[in-house]
């Protein structure tokens, strides 16, 4: 059904917004048939930002905006690509953005005392003996934490928005997406914040041993793949099995049921205790005995009988083990190839090149395990640059949205990232809600189906008409600042024009307002790509 809404064109005139949707709906036609068959660009002005700039950023970042875009061009691809491997330290938020994170509870909370004090409301909760007060108690807790996970959620994209260092933000989404767990999951959405802000951001450019060893003792990872009830005499294999099939060596890769088994049993114990005392031990485990934070070993869950794992004895001896296993797991020659296999896949091509794949792997082993390494060979390849061609790698949702907001309002922070969160949610990729281990998919065939498009260009529409509720902050009373998207910019003009196809300028000659161009530019196949 058309939308019913009216917008005024160029030269003052009302016009109804439904002749301008059926005008889209022929347009997407064209962008379905363009997005398959390849895209042309024009050649540029030797003064003008370079497609190949252009596609460097886009790709390699949360998408191409007018300030990002200045600054590439200000000091070159290399010294830039070199500030993104190696950033220095946490470079700043802008203050608007730092003070939406500063103002969430979690972050001057420690996530020990947040889990304690959920699992107390929750016991509270449950111990209310009237029916409805009880279904009343039951239903804030369950807000609770819904409010918990969203402001999680916005962190997560006020960093990804603008943040300057973007090669780590993307990296970041991707290692949580390698490392996935599901919010929905037991208290998860109370836990999901701190996994993505102290697991997998500090370590998401730098050694894979201390990106593995950090989800490893982390509660939401042991709480979603069951090792919480991991005990010696009552093995659970979930994570066991998961670390070497999703995490490590990648299915196919030689290990056994028994290798399973022996991982299983090496993390007997490793689990979680918001109680705040010791557990009662006997006094010869009392030294074997760690806490830090939620996470525990307790020794007397532990199977201390020596195991053989991927062909390696691990001697019985309680955490130590744990450390043993990861190592052996991480320079495995086939968890090299596994992790090259798959950053490949989501910077370069659905089905990366073999001697790409294989080039980041020597990387990776000569490295010990060292993601920016990995990913400079793969960014200075051949590959890479034939993948930066117009048209040859499709954005998944997250990246569509991000890019456009970045885009259209570029360093003017929004204040209510509810929207961006909702159309997350329904493009298919809502952050921290893919129920199954695997995580999202990161092949374009998983997301450029005629029915994710129709949702696109619905999206599309909804942010190049206004702010979408991007500036009308939570909260009471709330008062929605004026913005508007400027995409017809210097930027435009200077660079990303050139990007354009015949087809996708011709069209966007033919806008009727404002809105409707900013429209058929989010919708169009260079944009979508």
């Amino acid at each position: 059904m058309a939308p019913a809404s009216w917008v005024t064109n160029q030269s003052g005139t009302i016009v109804d917004s439904r002749s301008a949707y059926r005008r889209l709906r022929c347009f997407n036609l064209a962008v379905l048939v363009a997005a398959t068959t390849g895209l042309t660009a024009n050649a540029s002005r030797a003064d003008d930002l370079s497609p190949h700039d252009l596609a460097l950023l886009d790709r390699l970042t949360w998408g191409v905006s007018a300030s990002s875009a200045t600054h590439l061009h200000s000091i070159g691809a290399e010294r830039w690509l070199q500030e993104q491997l190696h950033p220095a330290g946490n470079p700043a938020l802008p203050d608007v953005a730092k003070a939406q994170i500063e103002a969430m509870p979690d972050v001057h909370s420690f996530p020990f005392d947040i889990a304690v004090a959920f699992e107390q409301q929750s016991k509270s909760a449950n111990q209310v003996t009237d029916p409805e007060q009880k279904k009343a108690a039951q239903q804030v807790f369950q807000q609770a934490m819904n409010d918990r996970a969203r402001q999680a959620a916005a962190r997560t994209i006020l960093r990804a928005l603008y943040a300057p260092d973007q090669l780590r933000e993307r990296m970041v989404w991707f290692w949580f997406n390698h490392f996935n767990v599901h919010q929905y999951k037991s208290n998860l959405r109370v836990l999901v914040g701190d996994y993505i802000d102290h697991a997998i951001r500090p370590s998401s450019l730098g050694k894979f041993h201390d990106l593995l060893a950090a989800t490893v003792r982390h509660p939401a990872m042991l709480r979603y793949l069951d090792n919480a009830d991991n005990a010696a005499g009552h093995l659970n294999e979930n994570y066991a099995r998961e670390i070497m099939e999703l995490h490590t060596m990648g299915v196919g890769s030689g290990y056994t049921q028994a290798d399973v088994e022996s991982l299983a049993k090496i993390l007997t114990g490793v689990g979680i205790d918001t109680r705040p005392e010791d557990p009662k031990l006997k006094p010869e485990l009392q030294s074997q005995l760690v806490r830090e934070g939620a996470f525990e070993f307790n020794p007397s869950r532990h199977d201390y009988s020596d195991k053989i794992f991927l062909g390696h004895t691990i001697k019985g001896r309680g955490l130590a083990e744990v450390d043993e296993a990861i190592d052996i797991l991480v320079h495995h020659p086939a968890t090299a190839s596994h992790i090259s296999r798959k950053i490949a896949t989501y910077f370069v091509a659905d089905n990366p090149p073999e001697a790409l794949v294989q080039r980041m792997a020597q990387t990776f082993k000569a490295t010990d395990g060292d993601i920016a390494s990995v990913l400079a060979t793969m960014i200075h390849s051949g590959e890479f640059e034939a993948a930066l061609k117009p048209g040859t790698r499709f954005k998944d949702p997250a990246q569509y949205v991000l890019s456009a907001v970045r885009l259209a309002y570029d360093d003017k922070v929004i204040l209510n990232t509810g929207p961006i969160q909702g159309w997350f949610n329904r493009l298919g990729e809502g952050l921290f809600n893919h129920e199954t281990p695997d995580g999202y998919a990161l092949t374009s065939a998983s997301w450029n189906g005629p029915g994710q498009m129709m949702v696109r260009f619905e999206i599309a529409r909804q942010i190049g008409s206004g702010s979408s509720g991007l500036f009308k902050p939570e909260g009471p009373n709330p008062v929605e600042q004026p913005a508007f998207p400027l995409l017809q910019n210097a930027l435009y003009f200077n660079g990303l024009h050139h990007t354009l196809g015949p087809a996708t300028l011709a069209s966007l000659d033919k806008a009727i307002s404002p809105q409707d161009w900013n429209t058929l530019f989010l919708s169009s196949p260079e944009f979508m790509h």
